[in-house]
């Protein structure tokens, strides 16, 4: 069915009507006292851990290989990420949202779709399950984790700390964007479609984003997964990085969330009433 758009910004829906759910609260205290929030909790960690230590092991055996034809290749690690993604996005989704990642998590915060208490031990949680990803990489391979580099990210040679910064902040945006749009509830409601296959465009984002980034960073856009490699290879150099893997994500997520919720979507408008003056001015 057709939808009319009215003068002043508003939409009337012959089907489907659709309304806006409300913000979450800035501190839900009560969510701490529900089960689901704890298993929410327990979803992001499983999945974070199953992401680092498949990616990180196909970094770790892509690296090993002596001949340029062996191996999976820089697009099999680019599959390898956003495909994990694809998978686990799809598994968690109806659990804890399927974040994996805090720079996602953070975005969400910032147009009030999580409350803090959430984003803060979520982010924790992927944290946590980063670490114990690669530990388990480094336990299964400890030779190979050593000698190639632990799957740590750093500034590639070659290129600045603007450049790498620069890289991660546009990576970052492409996926919280993507996030955004294939999770819209103005889209689920007109399209029923849209929740069901809201986790292949996301994989998809992570997928061309690495395909992009990998010479310039190694690809973060996520810093649970460049945090987790760093505290488990231990390496200067990495460290020296690090900050670059969460200020350049977390720029990129409130980058996409502020241009879906106030342009995309027109929330600063939409306060104010109308697309237009008042025409009784």
């Amino acid at each position: 069915m057709s939808k009319e758009v009215s003068e002043e910004g508003q939409t009337h829906h012959h089907g489907k009507d659709y309304v806006d759910p409300p913000p979450a609260p800035l501190f839900d205290t009560a969510e701490l006292k529900l089960w689901s929030f704890y298993r929410a909790l327990i979803a992001e960690f499983v999945a974070t851990l199953l992401f680092l230590y498949v990616t990180v092991a196909t970094v770790i055996g892509h690296k090993k290989q002596t001949d340029a034809c062996d191996g999976v290749g820089l697009l099999g690690i680019a599959w390898a990420f956003g495909g994990m993604i694809f998978i686990l996005v799809y598994c968690t989704a109806g659990i804890s949202g399927g974040h994996i990642n805090p720079a996602v998590t953070f975005g969400l915060f910032l147009a009030r779709k999580v409350s803090l208490i959430r984003a803060v031990t979520y982010m924790v949680a992927q944290c946590l399950g980063a670490i114990c990803g690669v530990g388990l990489v480094k336990a299964i391979m400890k030779h190979d984790y050593n000698a190639q580099g632990g799957g740590a990210n750093s500034v590639a040679t070659g290129y600045n700390t603007g450049t790498a910064l620069g890289a991660e902040i546009i990576g970052t945006f492409v996926l919280v964007y993507t996030v955004f749009s294939a999770t819209d509830p103005k889209r689920s409601a007109r399209d029923s479609h849209v929740p069901v296959l809201a986790p292949l465009p996301i994989g998809f984002a992570v997928f061309m984003v690495h395909l992009a980034t990998i010479p310039i960073t190694g690809t973060g856009i996520n810093p649970a997964r460049s945090f987790g490699a760093a505290v488990i290879y231990n390496n200067e150099k990495s460290w020296d990085d690090q900050w670059i893997f969460w200020v350049g994500p977390m720029v990129g997520a409130l980058a996409a969330a502020a241009y879906h919720q106030y342009i995309l979507r027109a929330a600063a408008i939409k306060a104010l009433g109308s697309f237009r003056s008042n025409p009784s001015n």
